[in-house]
């Protein structure tokens, strides 16, 4: 099985390489339950967004991970990996603008007194 910091290399590098834009990885150990990572990216277009999915996917399956769940690979405005320990989330500019995800985890949650 492969360990997760490889798991974020191989997917890190796979979108460098196949350019998306703006790829940021938050640590979510200590912070969530479900993954170690979270990845977070932009695509110029829906067909470069379902791209690079399919090419994360590709070579996940190359280093024998093949239990990948996948959302929203058809539309292509924003894509949901499940990798396991890492997810990742593949956006088209406005959308990605629009949810801000890295703000949810990035700044500290705001308690009302």
């Amino acid at each position: 099985m492969i360990k997760s910091k490889e798991m974020l290399d191989l997917i890190s590098n796979t979108l460098d390489i196949n350019k998306a834009q703006d790829i940021k990885v938050i640590d979510l150990n200590g912070k969530a339950y479900f993954a170690d990572y979270m990845v977070i990216a932009t695509a110029t277009s829906s067909r470069q967004c379902s791209a690079l999915a399919r090419y994360v996917e590709d070579e996940l399956r190359k280093k024998g991970y093949k239990e990948a769940i996948i959302s929203g690979k058809t539309s292509g405005d924003w894509v949901a990996m499940d990798c396991g320990d890492v997810v990742v989330h593949l956006f088209r500019p406005e959308v990605r603008e629009f949810y801000d995800l890295e703000k949810l985890w990035i700044d500290p949650p705001l308690i009302n007194e």
